[in-house]
Order: structure tokens, then sequence, then C-alpha cells
């Protein structure tokens, strides 16, 4: 019940701003926020419903951190205001796979220790699967060019290419 008030507060928009009406598919969910008309998509999804997989990294969309897919495509989530996609199609890493059953790309990744310090493995993943799903995870060249705008700190990039290559290798099954 305190959790449902806290988020229902912080929905309100202040009275300053004018505040929007959305419906967000999220993960197969359907979520209807009032929200002051500013919000990102990044920071509705982590402070509005609590799906915080995506990251804040950049907060320029110069790191990947935060990418999502709206209708299979990926975007960074932080330069979109979330009254955008109203009614869009959003996948974030917790709707990719879970515990039990964890997505193909998410298994590669763990097999080739692709995670190293974890901050930017969900936008790295959610890249990665619409990489693959758009037919860009052909060659290493490919993979290294269309992975670009997610960056990794710890320098995990060859695992990261590893496991896409694996994945793509294997054939499974890049869709959501």
């Amino acid at each position: 019940m305190k959790q449902e008030k806290a988020r229902a507060r912080r929905s309100e928009a202040p009275p300053d701003f004018p505040a929007v009406s959305v419906t967000l598919e999220v993960n197969g969910e359907s979520y209807r926020l009032n929200l002051d008309s500013r919000v990102t998509l990044l920071d509705a999804l982590r402070d509005h419903l609590g799906l915080t997989g995506a990251k804040k990294g950049c907060d320029q969309g110069a790191c990947g951190a935060c990418t999502v897919l709206v209708d299979g495509k990926r975007i960074v989530s932080c330069l979109a205001l979330a009254a955008q996609y109203d009614g869009r199609r959003i996948t974030t890493i917790e709707g990719l796979g879970d515990d039990s059953e964890p997505h193909p790309m998410q298994r590669a990744f763990a097999r080739h220790d692709a995670f190293q310090c974890g901050y930017c493995t969900p936008g790295q993943i959610m890249s990665a699967v619409c990489l693959q799903a758009e037919g860009r995870a052909g060659t290493e060249k490919d993979i290294r060019e269309f992975m670009s705008g997610n960056i990794c700190r710890c320098g995990a990039y060859q695992n990261i290419r590893a496991a896409i290559r694996e994945v793509v290798a294997e054939g499974n099954d890049a869709s959501l």
C-alpha cells in the first residue's frame, strides 16, 4: 500500500508544468500514468514503474546504458519523452527473459563473461538482440559498427562480441 502511494505521488506532475496522461505498454503490461510532460521514458520506467534494468549512464544518449526496444527497434530512453511512446510496445531487459528461462542472448553473455561490472549489460543485451533481429550481425565488423553506440567502461567488448557471434551462429531466435 505504501509503495502504491509513493508511486502515485511520483507520477503526479508539479503544478507549474502541464501533466500528460500516457499509457505505456511495457513488457506486455499496460500502465496508465499521469506524468510531468518533461519526464523521459527512462525516468518513467525506473522511477514510476520500478523497472531499473535500463541504466542512467550519461543522460545524453551517448553511452547506450538506457537502451530499450520500442516496437522492436532500439532507442536510448534517456533522450525520449515518455509522452512520445503512448500506446507503443516497449520491451526492457526485465521483459526479455527471466531466471527460469533467460533469453539466448542473456545466456550467451553469461557464458562469455560479457558482464564485467554489469552496469552497461542491460543496454548491451537489448542492442545485441535488436542487432540480430535486424540481420546486422553477419560479420565481426558489422557487430563492432552496430554495437558502437553501447559503451562498456570495463572494456569487455571482445566478450560481448563473442556472445553475439555465438547466438547468431547457433541460429537462436532473436525475437521477443
